[in-house]
């Protein structure tokens, strides 16, 4: 494993590559941050932005598009410090007080699903829901309500799964859903894995060539992957004790990057807030840009 030099995230989310840059991205949500590597080089900026953005995805032309505190936005990264924001859509009902969006990603189409949850995770309010935007038909009614901490969301290397979990520590919960690729809408939602079983809360997800849904253990160290049937085939250790959210990518998408979060323990002084990488073995699965 390579930790990614001079990078600690207070809560590190939402790693995505850039195919078109050879580039990768994520946040460091509590910061206001948005980071950068250059794949080939290693060298790392960020951009501040001003509010929290808690997942990104690349848009179609370049920039990326962020579920941030108030709505989705539309972020422009120049040689400026801050990021530009224009805001796209606020959910009909707005998001409260105390709510911002949480975990995203863009289906195989290009259409973008982020969630949202409700900060104070002490609270245990589940009033978090799963919307869907595109620009022709805007933001969509929630898919998903009463989840407390979303995340988990990817789809399937044919795009007609979607999964999603919810890593609060009363759901450890993964569901998956029929997805119909046309329209985007979800459908038949079951149980894939129940996460109250195995190391962790399902945190961030991702998803490999070969169909197997691999899930950050927060709290267990370690990141897991499941095959398309639910069944546990594979645990990777790894030293920070609360990893986030993973995502293939490298020239042959065959490197996985890890971010994390600072958990305050001493034993996870070293290597919490880092990000990481490693090669599992297994290749990913290119992500579809907004609006592509």
């Amino acid at each position: 494993m390579e930790r990614v030099s001079g990078v600690s995230c207070t809560v590190g989310e939402s790693p995505t590559w850039s195919a078109a840059e050879s580039a990768w991205y994520w946040v460091d949500i509590p910061a206001k941050r948005v980071w950068r590597m250059e794949a080939s080089s290693g060298a790392t900026r960020y951009w501040d932005t001003a509010e929290m953005a808690a997942c990104v995805a690349t848009k179609a032309g370049g920039g990326l598009i962020a579920g941030m505190e108030t709505g989705i936005f539309s972020l422009e990264l120049g040689e400026a410090q801050a990021a530009s924001a224009f805001k796209l859509a606020t959910p009909a009902s707005g998001l409260g007080e105390g709510m911002r969006f949480n975990d995203g990603r863009c289906d195989r189409q290009g259409r973008f699903w982020a969630g949202t949850m409700f900060m104070d995770m002490g609270a245990a309010k589940a009033v978090g829901q799963l919307y869907r935007y595109d620009a022709g038909r805007g933001i969509s009614a929630p898919f998903v309500s009463e989840l407390l901490t979303q995340n988990g969301t990817a789809f399937s290397p044919d795009g007609r799964i979607m999964y999603l979990s919810d890593s609060h520590p009363q759901r450890r919960m993964v569901w998956a859903f029929d997805y119909d690729i046309a329209d985007g809408v979800p459908s038949n939602r079951r149980v894939f894995a129940d996460m109250t079983t195995y190391a962790g809360r399902p945190d961030g997800a991702a998803v490999d060539a070969d169909g197997c849904y691999w899930i950050c253990g927060n709290d267990g160290g370690c990141v897991l992957r499941f095959t398309p049937d639910g069944k546990l085939d594979r645990r990777i250790d790894v030293p920070m004790l609360k990893p986030s959210m993973c995502a293939f990518g490298g020239k042959d998408l065959d490197t996985l990057l890890v971010t994390s979060i600072v958990s305050g323990k001493p034993e996870d002084a070293e290597w919490g807030g880092a990000v990481a990488l490693l090669r599992p073995g297994v290749k990913g699965v290119a992500e579809t840009p907004f609006g592509a």
